[in-house]
């Protein structure tokens, strides 16, 4: 396999092995590691996004992890103008880059283009997710279609996140938010990629994510956590949404015992790997599916 030109994508639920797997395909191809996940961004949350130990990078040189303050934005697009930087970087050193992460929307803009969607005014944005929390999500999506009748099916019912945007862009630019996908182009052409997807089986991958949410715990994420309330971070920041950060909360306030964190830290945890592997199952359909079994195979043949 001719990896030379590429830039490799290397996607999979949370605690499928991608990090690991990147480090050793990196080692085998001359190859550098850029982080594709949102929560790996942040300098606060090592423990609880699995941010990969720099112990056991193995001299392969690792960007984009751990160095975003919890307190500042950061977007897709924020991620895509550091990334674009990081590719021409990484191929004037005449190594390859090795995209890695669980972030869909992260590749999405990568692969297909940034959506240029105008910003939309807080006093409308706080009115929609008012309305939403007030009628529910099975009602508010019964909304949603009646505007946009389009987003039926290319949105799951049950995807808070996604009817809200797709509400509030439809209200404010009158216009679908899959038209502005539409018209959206990228910088790279389709086989610039080489996109790698690790298939875990489900019974599989609960194991691991129970074994991995005992270890978070048990290793420093409660101590994470009660340093990250102190820094009183605005509860519109999405780093909020990390999972572990309400339930070890709830610890720490008494409200719940340690076993049951950890219990629902992997219930949360499981939950989204499954939004993750529905998500890629619509997006990405291109990408060569590898089970975990089949990794070692694939780089002994490279």
């Amino acid at each position: 396999m001719g990896f030379k030109s590429k830039i490799i994508l290397i996607s999979g639920p949370t605690a499928s092995g991608k990090s690991s797997f990147a480090i050793k395909l990196a080692k085998k191809i001359n190859g550098e590691i850029v982080n594709a996940d949102s929560m790996q961004v942040y300098t606060q949350l090592k423990i609880l996004s699995a941010r990969p130990d720099p112990k056991k990078y193995l001299k392969i040189r690792h960007h984009l992890y751990g160095f975003q303050d919890v307190r500042k934005n950061f977007s897709t697009g924020n991620w895509l103008k550091l990334v674009f930087k990081k590719i021409e970087e990484i191929k004037k050193r005449k190594k390859i880059p090795i995209l890695v992460g669980g972030t869909g929307l992260y590749f999405k803009a990568l692969t297909d283009g940034l959506v240029k969607i105008p910003n939309i005014p807080i006093k409308i944005r706080n009115q929609i997710r008012a309305q939403q929390l007030k009628i529910g999500q099975n009602k508010f999506f019964k909304k949603l279609l009646k505007i946009d009748p389009v987003s039926k099916n290319k949105i799951n019912p049950t995807d808070t996140h996604r009817s809200i945007r797709a509400y509030e862009v439809k209200t404010y630019t009158q216009k679908s938010i899959h038209e502005w996908y539409k018209n959206t182009k990228s910088n790279f052409k389709e086989n610039d990629f080489f996109k790698i997807y690790i298939d875990f089986p489900r019974t599989e991958l609960i194991e691991r994510i129970n074994v991995r949410s005992k270890y978070m715990v048990e290793n420093g994420a409660v101590k994470e956590v009660k340093n990250f309330l102190k820094l009183k971070v605005r509860k519109d920041k999405s780093v909020n949404k990390a999972i572990g950060i309400n339930e070890i909360r709830q610890y720490l306030n008494n409200k719940k015992e340690l076993e049951e964190i950890i219990e629902n830290i992997s219930i949360k945890t499981r939950q989204y790997a499954k939004r993750q592997s529905t998500w890629a199952r619509g997006n990405m359909n291109s990408w060569f599916k590898l089970k975990p079994g089949e990794l070692n195979n694939f780089l002994k043949k490279i």
